[in-house]
């Protein structure tokens, strides 16, 4: 498969996968081909989570025993990591289905945009880039399109089976052999406000976006009637402003609930496709197919 049409398949999946619907979704500015021919003929893989100069050194090292045709990331670099403040009015959508002003939710959202674009100022942004291009090795990073799949999957699972307790969220989310892996390497989903036996109530699942929501649209969580977060992750400033309230917090893992959208994003490709590419995997990532 040319890098091209792979990329074009990234993008494909993550748009039917957006919360806000295919329409109006031509691309995400985390996602891109940061160094390659399109022309590129792409079967071997080498993907992580995180990738820098030292994956990419890895990949020139591996070339030796076994060819590497793209080294692919989550996370995004480069052009990508510059702009990927740029997704987050895609959280508007989440915020609105529970019921929060419109207003509002637009109001701190651009506020939370300028927050995070000016924290990227200081980062060096190209300097994997420039990397891959001394070492002539392709890169690519797919961010919201792979975070899409996780949010999709897990919001469906919890508002189909409807999980009575925390208990039985967190039992939920271990049957998932990235978590159940992830609780192998002490990194398992864990509950960090509220208890095992407390009511779930409805689930919040907040996994894409491409960070953190407002911190002030949290604490409008009860009163849309959330009794239950789910996030990757969760900053202490999150954390201060849910602790005093009734709602529970499960972080799922961050690298876990990566691996997941990547897994799901790479299912969709190959069953697309109907071709199956050879992963190398480092940097947190383990491929499990559900294909």
């Amino acid at each position: 498969m040319k890098l091209s049409v792979f990329y074009e398949y990234v993008i494909r999946l993550g748009r039917e996968r957006d919360p806000r619907g295919v329409k109006g979704v031509k691309a995400y500015p985390d996602t891109a081909v940061l160094y390659g021919s399109p022309e590129k003929e792409v079967r071997n893989i080498l993907a992580g989570i995180d990738i820098d100069t030292q994956e990419l050194l890895l990949a020139d090292r591996l070339a030796d025993a076994q060819k590497v045709d793209l080294v692919l990331s989550h996370h995004p670099a480069g052009q990508a990591w510059a702009s990927f403040y740029k997704v987050i009015p895609l959280q508007s959508v989440l915020w609105r289905r529970l019921g929060v002003e419109p207003a509002a939710v637009d109001g701190f959202l651009e506020e939370r945009m300028r927050e995070v674009s000016r924290k990227l100022l200081a980062q060096n942004h190209m300097r994997t880039v420039d990397a891959a291009r001394l070492l002539d090795i392709p890169l690519m990073c797919a961010h919201t399109p792979a975070d899409n799949q996780v949010h999709a999957f897990l919001q469906e699972k919890f508002d189909r089976e409807a999980p009575a307790t925390v208990e039985k969220l967190l039992n939920m989310l271990s049957s998932l052999p990235e978590y159940a892996a992830a609780a192998g390497n002490s990194a398992g989903p864990r509950v960090i406000i509220g208890g095992p036996g407390r009511p779930c109530g409805k689930v919040f699942v907040d996994m894409t976006g491409g960070t953190e929501g407002p911190k002030q649209l949290f604490e409008k969580l009860a009163s849309g009637g959330v009794g239950t977060v789910v996030s990757m992750h969760m900053s202490e400033e999150h954390f201060s402003r849910l602790r005093a309230g009734n709602v529970n917090v499960v972080v799922a893992g961050h690298i876990s609930s990566d691996t997941l959208g990547m897994n799901l994003l790479l299912d969709g490709i190959e069953s697309l496709s109907g071709e199956r590419f050879n992963f190398m995997e480092c940097s947190g990532f383990r491929r499990i197919r559900r294909i």
